[in-house]
């Protein structure tokens, strides 16, 4: 029986840039890809971080220092991609916060940090990136389910998701004729340091949690790997005819 490590890479020759990539959703896919045969680039915004990521993820795997939250990370991270390898063939547009709070209570403040990394950061590295993507590149946004339901204190949040699953449909249509996909993976509940970033009290961050995995249908948390693994099957020639689509990675929680 032929050993599994004797099949072909799936990703061989590849070039993939993944913002924020070093921990999490981005950490994990970061690391299939490389497996895969991808050469990998990750950005993130503290360099120790992005250091002890490209360590782990080794196959040679490169990073960049650029912080979503500035509109000049855009083109930082795509001109390092392109001086190192001269094309990309796979941005994942994963980077992303996450602070629930009531609108009662959301400011200014609060309103422009969320769509700044998660509507115009990926939005301005889709546009820094076209000149060098190949044909029959591929493009996926990390969204959430949140935007296709109505969780409390998410408004300002399931905005920025929104806005990101129209702008997959938009790009499906506007580069077709160079025969780029453009797929988003919406994660619902899963085991990530995002939630140690709301900003809440541990108390309440686990009393949240616990009422989300109580919804979903299979019972728990998704794991990071599991939404790689679903990343890694949107890039590859197995979904070569899927194109402009939301793939819930979810546990069901978005279908009941």
């Amino acid at each position: 029986m032929e050993k599994l490590e004797n099949q072909p890479s799936r990703l061989a020759g590849k070039v993939a840039l993944i913002t924020g990539g070093n921990s999490g959703i981005g950490l994990a896919t970061a690391k299939l890809f490389a497996k895969e045969g991808a050469k990998v680039v990750i950005t993130g915004r503290r360099e120790d971080a992005l250091e002890n990521a490209v360590k782990e993820i080794g196959h040679d795997a490169k990073y960049v220092l650029a912080d979503a939250a500035q509109i000049g990370a855009a083109k930082t991270s795509v001109d390092a991609v392109v001086s190192l390898y001269g094309t990309i063939d796979i941005l994942f547009l994963n980077a992303g916060v996450a602070f629930f709070s009531p609108i009662s209570d959301i400011d200014e403040d609060h309103f422009d940090m969320h769509f700044n990394i998660n509507v115009k950061n990926p939005f301005f590295t889709v546009k820094e990136a076209l000149p060098y993507l190949n044909e029959g590149s591929v493009i996926v946004s990390n969204t959430s389910i949140v935007h296709q339901k109505g969780f409390d204190g998410s408004g300002v949040y399931s905005a920025t998701k929104g806005a990101l699953r129209s702008l997959t449909r938009v790009l499906a249509s506007e580069l077709k004729s160079k025969k780029i996909r453009t797929v988003s993976v919406a994660p619902g509940p899963i085991e990530t340091p995002i939630y140690s970033k709301m900003g809440m009290p541990e108390e309440a961050v686990q009393e949240m949690g616990a009422g989300f995995a109580s919804q979903v249908p299979l019972g728990r948390f998704g794991s990071d790997d599991e939404v790689a693994k679903s990343v890694l099957f949107l890039v590859s020639d197995d979904a070569s005819f899927i194109n402009g689509v939301e793939l819930a990675v979810d546990g069901g929680l978005s279908q009941v």
